[in-house]
């Protein structure tokens, strides 16, 4: 069975769908249909701008939507998908190609994810870090164990966990981790606590423009960071999406679920091959593909 997955922020780089756009008639319509939508020309930034260009959160999150899912489509006949899943962001990509939501839909919800997860970041300092070679349950108590907010984010695979919350707190954290043999504890480049409780303003102010939104029966499963489980319900995928802003992206159970209930083949649509290697280091028996027109 063929697994799709979509990966999410930080997949950006310069020059990004350029190749789709030049070589597809239906890439480059979708294209501008999203310069449309999103009131300025993303395609510049995406095909000519500059890596701090590409970081603006307005920016980052559609471009690396857009790559993904105008990939999909470009596909065609040969886009068949068994189960899909996709790493935070991605995971509206996912939707998108099992056919829940529409292009222009899921485009408009990820312009307003970003832009209110922009806000929340402003609301308070935070930050995120990664812990490497620590088993799970002990980043979880070390998290538990410090004054603050500071929590388990995103489970990417075993050995690297990412943390986020208050700077200060996720600053302790770390030192906290490296004390108890942590390979790694290092700050990101971010500018917040993702998938924290410090991005509830954000869960609330897209909850609403879900919720607003049609979601339809999917062709095929998500699995989503939420639940980690097969989900075909509109409601359900409603309710999980809503909550994934502040709880956090269980990438390393929802692949392993993946693969308990049949995939065999793991291909990776959008920027860059991040999930490929994190599939790998779930499940060395797993294959791994980068999809390509």
């Amino acid at each position: 069975m063929n697994a799709y997955v979509f990966p999410g922020q930080g997949a950006q780089f310069s020059g990004m769908g350029l190749d789709l756009y030049e070589n597809s008639d239906l890439a480059k319509e979708l294209f501008h249909k999203a310069n449309d939508i999103l009131g300025f020309e993303i395609t510049k930034i995406m095909f000519e701008g500059t890596a701090d260009e590409l970081k603006q959160t307005k920016v980052t999150q559609p471009a690396i939507f857009l790559h993904s899912v105008i990939l999909s489509k470009v596909l065609g006949d040969s886009f068949k998908p068994d189960m899909v899943a996709g790493h935070s962001l991605g995971e509206f990509s996912a939707l998108v190609a099992n056919g829940t939501l529409n292009f222009e839909d899921a485009l408009q919800l990820v312009a307003k994810r970003a832009m209110a997860m922009q806000k929340a970041c402003e609301l308070q300092p935070s930050t995120m870090a990664a812990v490497l070679g620590l088993d799970d349950d002990v980043v979880e108590k070390g998290c538990g164990a410090i004054d603050g907010i500071v929590v388990a984010a995103n489970y990417n695979c075993p050995g690297q966990l990412v943390i986020s919350g208050e700077v200060a707190a996720v600053e302790k954290a770390c030192e906290w981790m490296k004390e108890e043999g942590a390979r790694r504890a290092l700050l990101l480049p971010v500018g917040g606590a993702f998938h924290s409780p410090l991005m509830e303003p954000a869960r609330e102010e897209l909850a609403a423009a879900i919720e607003a939104t049609q979601f339809n029966v999917p062709v095929c499963h998500i699995y989503q960071n939420v639940t980690t489980t097969a989900v075909s319900d509109p409601d359900e995928i409603k309710k999980n999406l809503i909550a994934q802003l502040t709880a956090p992206v269980k990438w390393t159970q929802s692949v392993q679920n993946m693969i308990n209930d049949g995939a065999t083949l793991f291909t990776e649509v959008g920027p860059g091959k991040v999930l490929s290697g994190l599939v790998k280091k779930i499940d060395r028996s797993a294959e791994t593909t980068l999809a390509a027109v």
